[in-house]
């Protein structure tokens, strides 16, 4: 099967695990962009499996909608995307993800020694912030986003 096979709501919504509902709200944030058929039924792209796959995906790693869109925005429309657009699209967020990694990486390094601890040690603390100094560095919980106490300094 090519990827630009036309498939109904009901089909696409199988093959995903999408409600009808589910995949009427991803169209009406131009997520995905069926054709109509003379009696309005919706008809996808059998491509659009791998569209709202990839949607499911970025939602799960906690990316928004909008993002979600301006990211798809680099796919083709009208045709199955290729290897090498979604190899253009791939460039694009791995910055993005690398740094969503890291950022889980400190946090999970932290919370091992942060949650209900009691702190005992609060010159390692990287949720101790004294007179709250590091709100100079940005906002929300700045050590454990990407500064170090020391920044402080």
């Amino acid at each position: 099967m090519r990827g630009n096979e036309i498939i109904s709501i009901g089909q696409l919504a199988a093959r995903t695990g999408l409600s009808v509902s589910a995949i009427r709200f991803y169209e009406a944030k131009k997520l995905v962009h069926p054709e109509r058929s003379r009696g309005g039924q919706r008809r996808f792209l059998r491509a659009d499996i791998r569209r709202l796959s990839f949607v499911m995906i970025a939602q799960q790693l906690g990316f928004p909608i909008r993002d979600i869109a301006r990211m798809l925005d680099a796919l083709p429309e009208q045709r199955a995307p290729n290897k090498r657009d979604w190899a253009a699209l791939a460039k694009h967020i791995r910055q993005d993800l690398n740094a969503r990694i890291a950022t889980m990486i400190r946090l999970r390094g932290n919370l091992d020694g942060c949650i209900g601890c009691g702190c005992l040690s609060l010159a390692r603390c990287a949720l101790y912030n004294p007179e709250d100094r590091a709100a100079r560095l940005g906002k929300g919980p700045r050590f454990v986003l990407a500064d170090r106490p020391k920044d402080l300094a």
